[in-house]
């Protein structure tokens, strides 16, 4: 008979007594901010409920918060935690309206949520993180770069009062960097492995068999390959005699790498010679070339035919090269030819064979009517992964000739016209597919993680991926309940046979750099200094270490209990900018603005522009338009330049430094340069310092533009009125010529007008004719000013 984990918190015969899992949680709680790393289906959640149930019953009223990087594994771990614990459990999305937000967070003991989410809400104040006496971090892997999970670890360990990290993942990757990363980005001191080897975690740990199918490419593609290889060697040719690369024989990252070097010899040249824009054009066609391949090779005809078409409307010098080349037009010709015959990768008919062979399906079996199939929950499943949309599609077409019962599962982004998938339809392609509606589901990398299927039968991979994180992550979804199976197609002689040894090496290192308890140590991680020292004080030290006199007597006149206040665009919500305000201690509040990202006062707001948006604002004609309505909105207006890489793109330097003197000169904006998104913050805050120095005058942000032509503030005046619109408005002053008119018209003359009805006229002279009345708020009778 199973041992159950018998605790005040955890619901009676729910959690299974596992000693390992048990040590687990019991090292969180004793070393502090750990790291638990174990294969899937291990039950790193378990850990995490044993931890949140301590926490709960030794830190009253406070919170626990799982984060998690998708919707729905967000309401997945809220079903879990509510079937092991007696606590309130709830999910926060972006799927729930803000009100109900906070009221969930408020009301709530266990908080389960996406980390943008809760990032959105503490920006806006909607709660805090003080009470938070234990954070989760679901798939801690992606605690990198500029990921929400960065931004809460430090918030989290800044503002809780009783702090406690948990990180969990199957792979956190094979580079040390990146785990040392992840480590002092999620402010964590310890890492603990688990591995299937372990004496403990052997009886619980279901063995996957892997099995790596090797097929041959078909003359058909072969030749269509030798076409493409033509036309890409030229090109190659053409750079090295150019100097741009030193050897044809070069990869991808190659490429990328030169045409970074190309860039910023563009970016220090006064007058770039023709040289470097030809060469960026070749390097663009060798990136479309080397993808197109990559596409034949490991996809098929028809993915690569869907990519071609979309390259037809690039209106690119590279794109129309490409279509032009006689090579590259053969190819098209060839696979155009390849796809009117029927003739396909040679992986898609090798998966039909395993995939029949494992479902039993005879050859002139023919399948049920869904309505007359009795659903089977028992039967067996089967995931394929392929990691394009349209590969995705072929698959499926084929499926259906084949009579597979198949369904596609993709993501919730709109592709050449097919909409994404919405959360609801993502959650009902699952249950369809777990109660058996379904026999095999078809996905891109959207299944990696997150997704509650307990029991897979066979994992298909239609390609190997470089990435060690992913292949563990499709590996486990299978081999939860039995032993597991994952097959793996390979095409020969192809950059498949390149991915699978990249796959398989980084994955050893990671594994050899886990289990190796002197390489973790030897990750040297900050984190202890870092929770003595949040991340932002460096930022602020420096800042007051440049700050003049002035200034700090600016400072001295602030109130204490006041904050510096900064309007904020909605459109800003997922900018790093905000992220570095808040920790800088600034009030944010975000608005719609009409003009500018962010306000600072009456006078003053602020357009803030990426190197890459500047340029991209020319090449679109957006930026005089915006310098236009900043001017006309604000006083003193400024344009903030972020980054160093201005001139490293394609428009000419030139024509960058006569757009910059533009601005300044033609509109009158000051123009301030920042190296990152962290300076921009520190310059807001200390603008905002310079012009709020200590007054508590409300700020009025400009929601709407102001009208600037006559007409326009005339139709703006009569659009105040109730009920009227510009429609209204506009046939209004058409009738009464004049504002003036307009307002002494009666409600009878008002009702002649189209629209006007009577309880819109007499509303409009209730406006116009009652008396204005104002009360004080802290005038509790209410006396009249």
């Amino acid at each position: 008979m199973d041992k159950y984990i018998e605790h005040p918190l955890i619901n009676p015969n729910s959690v299974e007594a596992r000693i390992y899992q048990q040590i687990l949680a019991a090292d969180v709680l004793t070393k502090g901010n750990t790291m638990v790393v174990a294969p899937t289906a291990l039950g790193k959640t378990i850990v995490g409920v044993l931890v949140a149930a301590d926490r709960l019953k030794k830190i009253k009223g406070s919170k626990i918060l799982i984060l998690a990087p998708s919707k729905p594994l967000a309401i997945q771990h809220e079903e879990n935690f509510k079937y092991f614990l007696n606590a309130k459990c709830t999910s926060i999305t972006g799927a729930v309206k803000v009100e109900e937000r906070a009221k969930r967070w408020d009301e709530s003991q266990i908080i389960c949520a996406t980390p943008q989410t809760v990032e959105s809400d503490l920006l806006n104040g909607r709660y805090d993180l003080e009470n938070v006496s234990l954070l989760i971090f679901d798939e801690c892997h992606h605690g990198v770069g500029s990921y929400a999970y960065v931004y809460l670890g430090q918030r989290y360990v800044k503002e809780a009062k009783n702090h406690l990290v948990l990180g969990l993942t199957a792979s956190p990757g094979s580079d040390k960097g990146k785990i040392k990363e992840v480590c002092e980005n999620l402010f964590i001191q310890d890492v603990v492995v688990k591995t299937e080897d372990d004496p403990d975690v052997k009886p619980y740990f279901n063995p996957i068999e892997i099995d790596w199918v090797k097929v041959k490419m078909s003359k058909e593609l072969e030749k269509i390959k030798e076409h493409l290889n033509k036309s890409l060697k030229h090109r190659l040719k053409m750079l090295k005699n150019l100097k741009v690369i030193s050897t044809i024989s070069v990869n991808k990252i190659d490429i990328l790498k030169a045409r970074g070097k190309v860039q910023n010899r563009i970016a220090r040249a006064t007058s770039p010679p023709k040289e470097c824009f030809q060469a960026i054009s070749l390097l663009s066609a060798v990136i479309n070339v080397q993808h197109a391949l990559e596409l034949l090779e490991t996809q098929g005809i028809g993915t690569f035919n869907k990519y071609i078409s979309r390259l037809r409307k690039k209106n690119t010098k590279a794109a129309k090269g490409l279509l032009m080349d006689a090579d590259f037009s053969q190819a098209i010709s060839l696979s155009e030819k390849a796809e009117k015959h029927g003739w396909e990768h040679p992986k898609l008919k090798k998966l039909m064979e395993i995939l029949k062979d494992e479902l039993g399906i005879e050859p002139q079996k023919k399948l049920k009517n869904k309505n007359e199939e009795t659903l089977d929950p028992n039967r067996k499943k089967i995931i394929v992964f392929t990691q394009f949309r349209d590969t995705l599609e072929v698959i499926y077409q084929k499926c259906k000739k084949e009579r597979i019962n198949a369904v596609k599962f993709f993501g919730q982004g709109t592709r050449d016209g097919e909409k994404g998938l919405t959360q609801k339809e993502q959650k009902q392609i699952i249950k369809s597919f777990k109660i058996g509606t379904y026999d095999v589901l078809l996905s891109t990398s959207v299944a990696e993680e997150g997704i509650d299927i307990p029991s897979v039968d066979l994992v298909v991979l239609y390609e190997p991926v470089p990435s060690e994180v992913r292949m563990i992550q499709r590996r486990g979804r299978t081999g939860r309940k039995n032993t597991g199976k994952m097959k793996v197609l390979i095409a020969k002689g192809t950059r498949d046979e390149g991915y699978y040894w990249a796959s398989l090496n980084k994955e050893k290192m990671m594994k050899r750099q886990l289990v190796d308890k002197n390489s973790l140590k030897n990750l040297n991680i900050q984190s202890s200094d870092r929770i003595k020292n949040p991340p932002n004080s460096r930022i602020i030290e420096r800042i007051e270490d440049e700050e003049n006199e002035k200034n700090k007597e600016r400072i001295k006149n602030l109130s204490k209990n006041q904050k510096i206040l900064v309007y904020a665009d909605s459109r800003e919500g997922n900018s790093k900018v905000l992220r570095a305000l808040d920790m800088l201690n600034v009030e944010i509040r975000i608005k719609a603005m009409s003009a500018g990202d962010y306000q600072v006062s009456e006078e003053i707001a602020i357009e803030r522009k990426t190197a890459k948006d500047f340029v991209d604002s020319i090449v679109d004609k957006r930026l005089y338009k915006q310098a236009q309505t900043m001017r006309e909105e604000f006083k003193k207006p400024i344009m903030i330049l972020e980054g160093d890489d201005l001139y490293s793109g394609f428009i000419s330097p030139d024509a960058i430094r006569g757009s910059i003197a533009s601005i300044a000169i033609d509109f009158g904006i000051s123009i301030i340069p920042t190296r990152n998104p962290e300076d921009t913050a520190a310059m807001i805050k200390r603008i905002a310092i310079r012009e709020q120095n200590g007054s508590t005058k409300p700020i009025q942000v400009r929601t709407e533009r102001k009208p600037v032509n006559t007409w326009e503030q005339q139709q703006f005046i009569v659009e105040s009125l109730p009920n009227i619109g510009p429609v209204s408005a506009k046939k209004l002053l058409e009738k009464f010529a004049t504002v003036e008119q307009v307002i002494n018209a009666n409600e009878n003359q008002l009702q002649e007008v189209e629209g006007i009805g009577k309880k819109t006229a007499e509303n409009i002279k209730k406006v116009l004719t009652s008396r204005y009345l104002h009360y004080k708020k802290e005038d509790k009778d209410k006396k009249l000013l």
